[in-house]
């Protein structure tokens, strides 16, 4: 029954949900990477709970004006408004007085999301409100999805996709390096604005699907794992629209096969699984690589500090380091040295007096800098400087490898 689901064979309303929620995903993966680079996450979380109030205000309108209350495109155009409004308050805010931007975004969040549940109490005790299922639009709500509804999330999905596109570059260079943006001729409070009103569109087109309150997951979650695996720009956007699509489409699929879960919450979990899986795994930034990384620093330090002892005849207590030698073939089990641990015990310990002498002479003031104890010193100094350093050093010359 999955499998039917993720190849569009569930059935019609399935299917809607299914490519709707694609294309939002892609458009909130690629829009958010922005949002994430600009550290502008908070923002998105103000713009979704700013939206709530439009929800009702507009139920409450196209009754008042003898219409169906529950219109998608009228419900969405009331949010767009209230989510502007909350947008510019918050702009507003943090440009013309001292709040900071979590705290203005803090102070929008609580006043309109309050006054969207007060106006969701009096719609539900009105005659018309008590099959409105508006609160639907706080964690998403699919059943009863019909053509019109999906094409407008699509539609919308794909309009705030080619917005970003058109806008990339300037959007990557404010939200690197803004000063140097400003410089080149950027409007960059111009930009800023740009940005906030894309995570704007996409957080109302996904009301029907996420819902207002996990919206903002599918915003920051692709990002977050895209930048596991990339620090390019346009790799990024690309990896995090990828995983947005992904995560919408099997968590819709998902949703579909069983209809108790909820679609929303359920695309927030697949998004978290892939953040998961990238957070271990990827070969970078994952938490495996960096355990490897650490293993190695740990073999180099212990096979040098190993060197160093037969080098100056001590007794070698450390097992660890003991066995690195020994299966490096160049100690024995009884901690003697062989012809070829000798050789490279002897290359380690010239090669300290070298640092020494380079960490203390002026003239190689930025090889001394690159010093860490491990580097070897060929790839920092010529074969001729070597030479010199010997001469002062004096004993045995040209010991290099």
């Amino acid at each position: 029954m999955i499998w039917d689901a993720l190849t569009l064979q569930l059935g019609y309303n399935a299917t809607l949900v299914t490519i709707g929620a694609c294309f939002l995903g892609v458009a909130a993966g690629v829009t958010g990477t922005f949002l994430y680079l600009r550290k502008r996450a908070l923002v998105s979380d103000a713009i979704s709970h700013a939206t709530l109030p439009g929800v009702g205000l507009a139920f409450m309108a196209m009754v008042a004006l003898g219409g169906d209350g529950r219109n998608l495109p009228g419900l969405l155009f009331g949010s767009a408004v209230s989510a502007g409004l909350g947008l510019l308050c918050v702009n507003w805010l943090t440009r013309r007085t001292r709040l900071a931007e979590d705290a203005a975004i803090g102070a929008v969040l609580s006043v309109f999301f309050g006054f969207g549940i007060v106006l969701l109490t009096v719609i539900q005790n009105m005659s018309a409100g008590r099959a409105a299922g508006l609160e639907g639009f706080l964690l998403g709500s699919t059943a009863g999805m019909l053509w019109n509804d999906a094409m407008v999330i699509a539609g919308g999905g794909v309009l705030t996709l080619v917005l970003v596109m058109i806008l990339r570059r300037p959007m990557s260079h404010v939200a690197f390096d803004p000063e140097f943006a400003a410089s080149s001729g950027v409007n960059v409070a111009r930009i800023d604005l740009a940005i906030m009103g894309l995570a704007m569109a996409v957080t109302v087109v996904g009301l029907k699907i996420v819902g207002l309150i996990l919206i903002v997951a599918m915003l920051i979650i692709p990002p977050v794992t895209a930048r596991f695996w990339t620090n390019r720009t346009d790799l990024m956007v690309l990896i995090s629209g990828t995983c947005g699509g992904i995560a919408a489409w099997v968590g819709a699929a998902l949703s579909a096969s069983a209809p108790s879960l909820p679609t929303g919450p359920i695309i927030v979990l697949v998004s978290f699984a892939m953040f998961a899986v990238s957070l271990f795994l990827a070969p970078n930034r994952g938490v495996l690589a960096a355990i490897l990384r650490h293993r190695r620093f740990q073999r180099r330090v212990h096979l040098r500090q190993g060197l160093l002892a037969l080098a100056q005849g001590q007794p070698i207590y450390e097992a660890f380091t003991l066995r690195l030698l020994k299966r490096a073939g160049l100690a024995l089990s009884d901690g003697v040295a062989t012809e070829a641990g000798k050789a490279r015990a002897a290359k380690a310990l010239r090669d300290e007096k070298r640092w020494e002498l380079v960490r203390a002479d002026p003239l190689f003031e930025s090889a001394a800098a690159l010093y860490d104890g491990l580097r070897e010193i060929e790839t920092v100094l010529t074969g001729d400087q070597i030479d010199e350093i010997d001469n002062r050093i004096g004993g045995p010359k040209g010991v290099m490898s």
